[in-house]
This record gives structure tokens, C-alpha cells and sequence, in this order.
């Protein structure tokens, strides 16, 4: 146990204040997609309903929905939902749409920009200059590998023959793409990575982005709007024919490949590193579902060969929704999500805290094999675009990559320039 969360406040007395309170009739609904975490949050809230009385229901619908359905309801400014825990890039539109509630005073009232991580407060929170979200999940994009297979003595000789350096947790992203080629056996049905494909929403833009940003490169200039000379930049051309040449020591037919498919084949003993969101790590750390759990190690990605140092970031903040019928009660509820005790429940139960109290401390570290490489990560991340034409700029980059990266198609100077044409054109640039 990470930290025994005490259930309601007790007086003098000795009385619980939350059992001396009558029970409300008032009610609140978080939207969420549908997985794991969604599943933990609907464990905690049921403690904030046995404290105040208030019923919390998580409402999910499956991701390749959730971006859809959210605005639609917003659009019309339903009042289905009291609050959602929406994905960084929806801020600019979300706030700009009037669809969210401001929360900067609550934001510096509670000190929550005093004790939350700064990276997730500036990408889940801030935009144009206000808070319009508490962090909630925090998530990063890490690797899993198998430790059995970088321990065999065996395979160090051979690695250190090869490539002259000996086998471990790759120091830099270089090294990870040699040890990728190295554990590439396509006869004996052993392939090298598995790595985010998937178009359908923002897999692949968040696997290419996370290797632009660690060439030492950047989608663009997010205070200006500039993209041509930075989106293709020399370093990121680099990046993505990195990017590339990693996706050549994936599984056959590795095109259209998200979490799920990443994780079901660490599972299935075929690769040796996987790309994968730290939200979906505890999988892989279960027996009942990785048979390799316990010869399954985590690392943060490696720095670049220039020595920029940074990973994509996941995650989602909860923000109030301006057309609730239940904002006061869903401020109560945000107090009580703040407090450092109901953190570290929400660690507990498998929920990826941004306090910086808890994320740092020794029990959270040593609690999953993979919270030192998280907590790593969070200190690194770096994000997509905020912007309220966001969607259509993450769909043209899956357009405009995807070919070049499965196919080799063109080259990536060429699919960077088109893009840049694309972002233009969206940008009003």
C-alpha cells in the first residue's frame, strides 16, 4: 500500500462528519474514455459519495468516440456532463468555445500551481494565459522491454561484437534503434519494436512527435503560428527518418497499430521494446495477462543524439463544463480531488497523480516497476498543439507521414514540406 487514504474528517468527538451529513440528492457525471483509469476514478469518487452524500458517476464511451462525442454534446451545449477529463490538445478549443469554465482563481485560490508537477499544469491546464483544467491522469509515452532477453549472456556477447557497446536500457535514442535491428529475427518470429501506426486519432502523430522533440526539433512556433523552417527542419527530417527505420524492425503488417496492439505483442513474446502510454503499463506488469510480467522492465525514451531529452506526453486534465446545472458542487468535488491525502488514493488505485509531493516520494517510486520511469518522464514531457483547429492539423499529419513512415513512400523532407503546406493553409498562415 502506497499510503492508507482515511475516509471522512472526524471530529473532537470522535465523529465522522461524513457520516453526520445527510445524504444529498445532489448528483454529478464525469465523461471520460472508456479504460482502466476511467475505471479507478468511479473507485475514488465512490469515497468522495460516502464522505458528502454527492453520487459521482463516471460515464465513458470507447476512445476513438470520445473526442466526437464530447464536442457534440458541448456544441450543443448540453448539460450532460457536469465535468470532463478531455485531452490537452482540446483546451484552445475548448475554452475558445466557451465550453469550458475558467479556473485560474480556483487554480491559484487552492495553491494548486504550487503543488501540482509545472509540465502537466502548462499542458493540461494552461491556455492563453488561463487554467481551464485540474491535472488529473497524468501519462507519458515509455518503453517496456524484456530483461531476460538484454540479460541473456549469450546475446550481450553478440550485441557487443556487433555494435561495440555492451546491451542495456538504451542511453539514447541511436542505441535503441540498433538494439531494435539487433533483436530483429523475422525467421525465428522475433521482431525488434513495436511502435505507434495508427491514424484513426493521435497514435502515430504522438509516436513522430515524441522523436521530433528529441531530435532537438519542434512542430512549429506555438505563440506565433510558424511552421515553415521548424516543421521541416533539417532535425526533423532526421527525426522522422529515424522514425522510419525503426518501424522496418516491426511485426508484419505493423500499420495501423495503437496501445492495444503494442501490448498484445509484448504479451505474445514477439518484440523486444515496446512504445506504449504508462496508462497502459499495469497490463504488462499483471502475470494473469503478460506471461513475460516478471522479465519485463520500463524505461523513459532516451535522449536524442544531440542530447535533447524529451517524451510525448498523454494524459488529461478534468475541467467544469460551462453548461452544468452543478458548478458549485462540481468545484466541492475539484477541492476534495486536490488534497494531497485523496492523491495519494488516486495512486493507489492505479491513477497517474501530477502532485509533486506524491509523485516524487520514495513509496510511489517503489510501488509499480514502472513509476520510476513515469515520474522520469513527466519531468520531460513536451506536447502537441493546443489550437482550436488542433484536430484538423493532427489529421494532416497522419495523412501526410503515414505513407512515408509504412511504405517509404517519397521521402521525409517532401512529406514534411507538404505538411507545413497543410498547417498553412489551417493556420490562416
Amino acid at each position: 500500500m502506497l499510503h492508507r487514504y482515511l475516509t471522512g474528517w472526524v471530529t473532537a468527538a470522535g465523529i465522522s462528519l461524513a457520516a453526520a451529513m445527510p445524504a444529498s440528492a445532489q448528483e454529478l457525471t464525469i465523461f471520460w474514455a472508456e479504460w482502466d483509469p476511467a475505471n479507478y476514478l468511479q473507485e475514488l469518487v465512490n469515497e468522495y459519495t460516502e464522505e458528502t452524500g454527492v453520487v459521482v458517476t463516471v460515464e465513458t464511451t470507447p476512445w476513438p468516440d470520445f473526442q466526437t462525442k464530447t464536442f457534440a454534446e458541448l456544441n450543443a451545449r448540453g448539460d450532460a456532463y457536469d465535468m470532463v477529463v478531455g485531452d490537452s490538445q482540446w483546451l484552445g478549443a475548448a475554452s475558445t468555445g466557451g465550453h469550458y469554465v475558467d479556473l485560474t482563481d480556483f487554480v491559484t485560490e487552492n495553491g494548486v500551481d504550487k503543488t501540482f508537477v509545472p509540465a502537466t499544469l502548462q499542458y493540461y491546464s494552461l491556455y492563453d494565459g488561463k487554467y481551464w483544467s485540474i491535472p488529473a491522469e497524468g501519462d507519458a509515452n515509455g518503453w517496456a522491454y524484456r530483461k531476460d532477453w538484454f540479460e541473456d549472456p549469450a546475446e550481450m556477447a553478440a550485441f557487443k561484437e556487433k555494435y561495440g557497446y555492451d546491451l542495456g536500457v538504451p542511453q539514447g535514442f541511436n542505441q535503441l534503434i540498433d538494439i531494435a535491428e539487433f533483436f530483429h529475427r523475422p525467421d525465428e518470429n522475433r521482431y525488434g519494436v513495436a511502435l505507434y501506426t495508427q491514424t484513426g486519432y493521435d497514435a502515430m502523430a504522438m509516436g513522430v512527435e515524441q522523436t521530433i522533440f528529441t531530435w532537438g526539433g519542434d512542430l512549429g512556433n506555438y505563440e506565433t503560428g510558424q511552421v515553415d523552417g521548424i516543421l521541416n527542419s533539417p532535425q526533423n527530417v532526421e527525426a522522422l527518418e529515424a522514425y522510419r527505420k525503426l518501424y522496418g524492425f516491426t511485426p508484419p503488417n505493423w500499420t495501423q497499430a495503437f496501445f492495444l496492439e503494442n501490448n498484445q505483442a509484448f504479451t505474445e513474446g514477439l518484440v523486444a521494446m515496446a512504445m506504449n502510454y504508462f496508462a497502459f503499463f499495469p497490463a504488462l506488469a499483471n502475470p494473469a495477462i503478460n506471461p513475460h510480467a516478471e522479465a519485463t522492465g520500463y524505461f523513459a525514451n532516451p535522449p536524442g543524439p544531440n542530447g535533447h531529452h524529451h517524451a510525448a506526453l498523454g494524459g488529461q486534465g478534468i475541467s467544469v463544463v460551462e453548461y452544468s446545472q452543478n458548478k458549485e458542487e462540481a468545484f466541492k468535488f475539484l477541492e476534495w480531488f486536490i488534497r494531497e491525502d485523496v492523491q495519494w488514493r488516486w495512486a493507489e488505485l492505479g491513477g497517474y497523480t501530477c502532485h509533486a509531493a506524491v509523485l516524487s516520494s520514495p513509496e510511489f517510486i517503489a510501488a509499480t516497476p514502472y513509476n520510476q520511469a513515469f515520474a522520469d518522464s513527466m519531468e520531460i514531457v513536451k506536447d502537441f498543439w493546443a489550437v482550436p483547429v488542433f484536430a484538423d492539423m493532427l489529421f494532416q499529419m497522419n495523412d501526410r507521414l503515414h505513407p512515408y513512415i509504412t511504405t517509404g513512400e517519397g521521402t521525409a523532407q517532401e512529406a514534411l514540406d507538404a505538411l507545413v503546406g497543410d498547417w498553412n493553409k489551417t493556420l490562416g498562415n
